[in-house]
């Protein structure tokens, strides 16, 4: 099966070796976002519920880029340095997501590249 790279300016560009997202068949495989301005490559500055809506900006342009929307999503992972902020994830989410929401995965972690408080992946299905 073919692997077809996704790529796009309107999010931040690759900081390792890795894509910000593959294709296979139908499926989209996306690497982790952090709260980076994809302008600047620099961390936002401020709370954790910025550093939560860049996180889910990045998502929303990687899939845009595969032809999809966040309502393609099917499963989602997040990794926060305190999960005392996951209520905020959830209050963050509704504005992004739509039900049925995504089978979703919340792992806390001790720390994150670039001093991030959060960082999420997802799967998509076109």
């Amino acid at each position: 099966m073919t692997r077809t790279v996704i790529a796009t300016d309107r999010a931040p560009q690759a900081i390792g070796t890795y894509s910000q997202a593959i294709k296979v068949g139908t499926t989209v495989y996306m690497s982790g976002q952090i709260p980076l301005d994809p302008a600047t490559m620099e961390l936002v500055d401020g709370r954790i519920e910025d550093q939560i809506k860049r996180v889910f900006d990045n998502l929303a342009a990687v899939a845009e880029a595969a032809g999809g929307t966040l309502d393609s999503v099917v499963k989602l992972n997040i990794f926060l340095t305190d999960l005392a902020c996951f209520p905020t994830v959830n209050e963050i989410m509704a504005t992004y997501f739509q039900k049925p929401y995504p089978a979703r995965a919340a792992i806390g972690v001790a720390t994150l590249p670039k001093g991030a408080q959060v960082e999420m992946d997802a799967v998509l299905e076109l």
